[in-house]
């Protein structure tokens, strides 16, 4: 999962820093008390290997590090002096001659600020994530939190004032080159237009965001880190407690699925209000924006069309028979049952291979796979490990799941993972580093130009992904091996695909309720068994309990609406691999330069090259089809 979006209530260089996070979802840590050890991180580590974590000191050496507060000061001065300088003047002076010029100093400067803030942010956020029950740490991330919303209240008049300024000014501005460098940063920013709401109101908004959306955020996180679930008499945090669904004893998953509903149902009235709020917070500022749709603002955010995703929706649901609900029948045939109850449902196949993966191996299974389609982009992939842009072992306190965060330009992206040694934490690894290359090969744009919408920010992930699978497949000879691989690989798209599609339709039912009022945990609840229901099919049981799960997932309370972006990438990627597939020379060169375009192209213009239309109704159809081949495979296998 990627780790950097634009919001479009709050456009400002400072506080879109601060909020980084709000793709990914967290932050992470090298500056913590030793919480890690005992004894199941050391038998994990005796199965792995020694697994790395990152040095944080690129960014800053520590959280009391003389540099922090000297940065923290430079950014107030600079963005009251960014304030001083520029507010008010702007349709005046862009006007005028020479106004390109001018204009183009302005955004210079924004960027700059941008790019400071950014280092601050993603720190605080990145050591948050890595200890987020620790209270130093905590009030640290609490702390530079508020500095940078309070700080780029100075700037929040710059977006605004240049969003009203008369476009044929701004296009002949542009014509300046210094400033015609900008255009696709300043176009994308006047897409925002008919959201903008007075200055005050703006102002507002931002400011109260840290009291708002961004603490019932921060409650969630520091909440579902200090939940603890009981498994066979041990106390464990949600990720080794989740990673038991996927264990090959079938007491453990049922205990594991069980332990999660009884932690999850004694903690539903938080969930509940965390959930009721954020919607509501989410309903007033859609209602004061004139967005009509529960989701435009994440479109809009996405810079795609309501209906493209709409299309996708509407074609995922309608391939559920042929996807989900016929590979679980299948699965459930491998278990020699009709059904399967819903801890089984990412159960490992009974054929499927033992044992731990090294991190050693791992690591080498992602590069040489990376290194046979780009020798370039496994040196880049290289880096990560090399130079400790990556965390990996499981610790108390640490964020559940996975991301790649793209810090800033002037610094490089870092990867949080908790790896523990399964194939799908090799394939997790594939996709975080998909994100990662991705970053580093658009920072070249800027801190204004960089980050690239969610149409395709799961692209690379997802190609990095299928390209170790098909290196993997290509050197299993083993049949039942080869079919274990398939399978895994078509459960990982069925839970990148059909269950993110769920996710969104539940999130859709949330909002759409919540505007008529309040919704119990049990109501909550119900329009998760139905979503749910729908997208898993017959051959899953859903037990008691499972209708608490909804409460886990971050995608919910840090982005809402997120989720489609996966199956997006995950359609898009299975068109973009049968182009490979069938290419002549050079379609590496052409994957990477789309990578490095970041967010100064459209995605529509960035799959031109490769023949790809998502407005074509048939392009999500042909995607979707990719899947429903790998299991026709696996039917024919028997």
């Amino acid at each position: 999962m990627t780790s950097r979006s634009k919001t479009a209530s709050n456009k400002t260089a400072v506080s879109k820093a601060a909020l980084r996070k709000e793709a990914a979802l967290r932050k992470t840590g090298a500056q913590r008390k030793s919480t890690a050890g005992g004894p199941a991180a050391k038998t994990a580590a005796s199965k792995t290997g020694k697994l790395p974590e990152w040095n944080l000191a690129d960014l800053y050496a520590g959280i009391d590090a003389p540099e922090v507060a000297r940065d923290l000061q430079k950014m107030d001065a600079d963005c009251v002096a960014f304030e001083t300088d520029y507010k008010g003047k702007l349709a005046e002076n862009t006007a005028r001659d020479g106004g390109g010029k001018w204009l183009a100093e302005a955004v210079r400067r924004y960027e700059a600020i941008d790019d400071l803030a950014g280092r601050l942010g993603s720190y605080a956020g990145l050591v948050h994530a890595g200890d987020s029950v620790d209270p130093a740490i905590s009030k640290f991330y609490g702390d530079v939190s508020e500095r940078l919303t309070a700080a780029s209240v100075h700037l929040l008049f710059f977006s605004l004032e240049l969003n009203r300024v008369d476009d044929d000014v701004i296009e002949r501005a542009m014509a300046e080159p210094a400033l015609g460098h900008y255009r696709p940063w300043i176009e994308d920013l006047r897409k925002d237009k008919p959201y903008q709401l007075e200055d005050r109101v703006e102002q507002l908004f931002h400011e109260k965001a840290q009291s708002g959306y961004a603490a019932w955020n921060r409650l969630f996180d520091q909440t579902i880190s200090g939940l603890r679930f009981k498994v066979a008499g041990k106390e464990l945090a949600i990720e080794p407690t989740l990673n038991l669904l996927q264990d090959k004893a079938g007491d453990k998953r049922k205990a594991a699925a069980q332990a999660l509903a009884r932690t999850f149902k004694d903690n539903e009235r938080t969930f509940a209000l965390i959930t009721n709020t954020l919607a509501k917070d989410k309903e007033i500022s859609d209602r004061w924006r004139g967005f009509q749709d529960v989701a435009d603002s994440r479109h809009l955010n996405n810079r795609v069309e309501r209906e493209v995703v709409d299309a996708l929706v509407a074609s995922v649901r309608a391939a559920y028979p042929k996807l989900s609900h016929r590979y679980y029948a299948l699965k459930a045939g491998w278990f020699k049952k009709k059904k399967l109850p819903h801890w089984d449902r990412n159960a490992p196949l009974p054929f499927a291979a033992t044992g731990t993966i090294a991190w050693p191996e791992a690591r080498n299974m992602v590069l040489s796979a990376y290194n046979g389609f780009s020798p370039r982009m496994a040196e880049i992939a290289e880096r990560f490990f090399d130079d400790r842009w990556i965390d990996a072992p499981v610790r108390p306190g640490k964020a559940p799941g996975a991301f790649s965060h793209p810090t800033t330009p002037s610094a490089h992206p870092y990867v949080l993972m908790n790896y523990q040694g399964k194939p799908r934490d090799v394939m997790t690894l594939a996709h975080e580093l998909g994100h990662g290359v991705h970053q580093v090969l658009a920072a070249k744009n800027g801190a204004l130009m960089a980050p690239t919408p969610l149409t395709l920010a799961e692209t690379a992930s997802v190609f990095g992904e299928m390209l170790t699978f098909k290196r993997l497949l290509s050197q299993t000879r083993n049949a039942k091996q080869r079919q274990a691989l398939l399978a895994g690989k078509v459960e990982d798209m069925i839970n990148t695909v059909v269950r993110q599609i769920a996710f969104y339709s539940f999130e859709r039912a949330v909002h759409t309720e919540r505007k008529n009022g309040e919704l119990t945990a049990e109501r909550i609840g119900q329009l998760w068994l139905s979503v749910q229901g729908e997208s898993l099919g017959p051959a899953i049981e859903v037990k008691p309990g499972y209708e608490t799960f909804w409460m886990y997932i971050p995608h919910f309370i840090h982005s809402p609406f997120y989720v489609y972006a996966y199956a997006f990438g995950d359609c898009l990627v299975n068109s973009l691999y049968a182009v490979y597939e069938h290419a002549s020379e050079g379609f590496a060169e052409r994957y990477l330069d789309m990578l490095a375009a970041g967010g100064t192209k459209h995605y529509s213009e960035l799959l031109r090259p490769f023949g790809l239309d998502a407005k074509d109704p048939k392009f999500w159809d042909g995607g979707l089809s990719v899947i429903a081949g790998m299991i026709d495979e696996l039917e024919a296998m028997g």
